[in-house]
């Protein structure tokens, strides 16, 4: 209600002395309240419809950063989720394409808490999607798929090769298809 009255420093100074007085919730405070939040975080998600291995995925995630950042998820800045981005990105040496998948499951976490009147403000907020090149996987020509085709002994072959052409799917998503569906 004072948001329009206070710049965001303020703003964020009286959001911490509020709920330092007034927060009874001792399950949810400091490094140890954590874990009770990420377990309320990833029952919202199944609750959303997320599949199992996604919230794994995220627990993973979610968890590394947790413990490298080594503070309560209340009190975790925009300075403290960009140092620990770049340090994943050059310790890791993974592409940016996953920095940013990383980027955007803590941003998940963070607007979820500011949803549910965990934080003020997330810090994730003023953080861009990191741009990566696209790569341009490349097309199968006439000639190759004709030659795939003739390369074909059997009939099943011959199927399977046209339905994954025509369809665009995947080859693990054919593998996983059920004959009775």
């Amino acid at each position: 209600m004072m948001a329009g009255s206070l710049n965001a420093g303020q703003c964020e100074l009286l959001h911490a002395v509020l709920r330092h007085c007034l927060d009874d919730d001792d399950a949810t405070k400091g490094v140890a309240g954590n874990d009770k939040m990420l377990e309320a975080f990833f029952s919202a998600k199944r609750l959303e419809g997320c599949s199992e291995r996604s919230i794994s995925y995220y627990g993973s995630v979610l968890r590394r950063f947790v413990t490298k950042t080594d503070k309560s998820l209340r009190d975790v800045s925009t300075e403290d989720v960009r140092g620990y981005l770049i340090e994943y990105g050059e310790r890791a040496g993974v592409s940016r394409v996953t920095v940013d998948n990383v980027r955007r499951v803590i941003s998940s976490l963070f607007s979820w808490l500011e949803a549910e009147d965990y934080i003020l403000k997330s810090p994730v907020r003023r953080i861009k999607k990191i741009k990566a090149p696209q790569v341009i996987k490349p097309v199968i020509s006439d000639e190759e798929m004709e030659r795939m085709r003739d390369g074909c002994s059997e009939a099943r072959d011959l199927a399977i090769i046209d339905l994954l052409a025509s369809t665009g799917m995947r080859v693990g998503e054919l593998v996983r298809l059920d004959r009775d569906d």
